[in-house]
């Protein structure tokens, strides 16, 4: 299901839908195809990433449908280098449709620097297995405190 280097998976790897879908969603991340993470979203899906308000989404209600998804990346994903995943445990009810992940992500920009950021990521997936729903619980305030500045030489 992993199809990236940046991702490493130390957590239950059953082909369940919601957690498969996490794992496209990274795996386009990684790469930084933004057309290819848009097919892993369904055309109204909603992202909270964080969830609540953040300098991604000031008002806290999430980033909803391709449009708001497409302008989440353009602000949150987009600027950042290389993303490395390390996701440590994932739960996912055998008969639902939404994993939660836990992990962290590692951001690194063009210059080196980097930031690291413990988090929690919930997926609902649609039937056809396309992310309804995502939301990422973690603290910009832990994130950014982690911020280490790259060589500028």
């Amino acid at each position: 299901m992993i199809s990236s280097d940046a991702i490493t998976w130390n957590a239950p790897n059953d082909p369940h839908p919601a957690r498969a879908a996490s794992q496209r969603s990274y795996s386009a991340v990684a790469k930084g195809d933004l057309d290819e993470w848009l097919t892993v979203y369904a055309e109204d899906a909603v992202i909270e990433d964080p969830v609540g308000p953040s300098m991604f989404d000031a008002e806290g209600k999430g980033h909803h449908g391709h449009d708001g998804i497409r302008a989440f990346w353009n602000a949150a994903i987009a600027p950042v280098d290389r993303f490395d995943f390390e996701i440590n445990d994932s739960f996912a009810n055998p008969e639902g449709n939404t994993c939660a992940n836990i992990g962290r992500i590692r951001t690194t920009f063009a210059d080196g620097s980097y930031s690291t950021t413990d988090l929690i990521m919930v997926y609902a997936v649609n039937d056809d297995g396309r992310v309804a729903s995502m939301k990422a619980y973690w603290e910009p305030e832990r994130a950014m405190a982690s911020f280490t500045k790259g060589d500028q030489a």
